[in-house]
């Protein structure tokens, strides 16, 4: 991710606050029925502004309005990140969130890829993003259960998975697979550089296009997993832990509501026996579970309708972060 250091005065305006469209969620007459987890992947956070209050104050303000709607979420570590700011500082973003009583799970150290560093260099890596989370976790009586991969990206060839989903299955890991995909990283670093210059105008148009895509997108994954499953199943919503997400978060909810979708915690959404389907894509491509159990399964999923990331997001986040990781 882009990490060039901004002018002076552009750190000053990212502090901009922009009030999130659709603020509070609408009372409903009868409870969803539908289930969707909230997962945050980058934690401590993922920006393009090296600016310790810029992190520290969106961390707050989405962990309080999680907290102002009962939304439980898991939020999954980067420990390198811990160095890119204060080190303290960025540690004790994590210490909010499980404060906040949300819960926490390993996201490697670097952020790399299996396909880059090998079964055993990736397998050194998780291993190597485990000790402060799991200690942390340990004061607030849990324990480090879950991890995600990095890009979605599982290993390859067989042999090289094969060894990861070992290692995690011995070190009492269960892999938190993605179901619903938004692209809200795609989004999300236009969005800082458009608060980063005071552009309100174009952080309310890129906002706004997050939201549309998101409700296209939730409405996908509901069709495709029942697609693959011939019934709804509860969903794993992959989020990142960014300034977008905390100043949309109550539209976001809002979506999942009029989609008849309940937030739940990670433990409820993966009791569901679904979650047990087995993984047989050992592809370089990141890709959801939806689509690899379509695989495994032979389930033909809904493409027609599948809706890509807006033209002009693409360009703009490939103008922002040309590395594209």
């Amino acid at each position: 991710m882009v990490r060039a250091a901004a002018a002076s005065a552009r750190l000053m305006l990212a502090a901009l606050m922009l009030a999130p469209p659709g603020a509070g969620l609408a009372q409903a007459k009868t409870a969803p029925t539908g289930a969707v987890a909230l997962t945050f992947d980058d934690l401590p956070g993922l920006s393009i502004i090296p600016n310790e209050h810029y992190v520290e104050s969106y961390n707050a303000r989405l962990l309080a309005r999680l907290k102002h709607h009962h939304v439980p979420a898991s939020g999954f570590v980067n420990e390198g990140k811990f160095d890119e700011m204060n080190r303290a500082h960025q540690i004790a973003i994590l210490r909010r969130w499980l404060d906040a009583g949300m819960d926490a799970g390993n996201h490697t150290f670097s952020h790399a890829s299996p396909n880059e560093l090998g079964a055993d260099g990736y397998i050194a890596d998780i291993a190597k993003g485990e000790p402060i989370t799991k200690a942390m976790l340990a004061q607030h009586g849990k324990t480090m259960r879950w991890f995600r991969h990095p890009y979605l990206e599982t290993g390859t060839p067989a042999a090289v998975k094969d060894k990861i989903d070992g290692w995690l299955a011995a070190h009492g890991y269960r892999i938190a697979p993605v179901t619903l995909d938004a692209d809200d990283w795609e989004f999300a670093e236009p969005y800082d550089d458009a608060v980063a210059h005071d552009d309100r105008a174009r952080a309310r148009q890129i906002q706004d296009e997050y939201l549309d895509h998101t409700k296209q997108m939730i409405a996908w994954y509901k069709r495709a997993s029942e697609a693959v499953f011939g019934r709804p199943i509860p969903l794993v919503m992959l989020m990142h832990d960014t300034r977008l997400n905390a100043d949309s978060i109550e539209a976001v909810l809002k979506l999942l509501h009029d989609a008849d979708l309940r937030p739940v915690s990670l433990d409820t959404a993966m009791a569901d026996p679904a979650y047990l389907t087995p993984d047989a894509t050992s592809g370089k491509e990141g890709i959801d579970w939806v689509e690899r159990w379509s695989d495994t399964l032979h389930k033909a999923l809904p493409w027609d309708s599948y809706h890509d990331v807006p033209k002009d997001i693409a360009e703009d986040y490939d103008r922002v972060d040309p590395s594209g990781r």
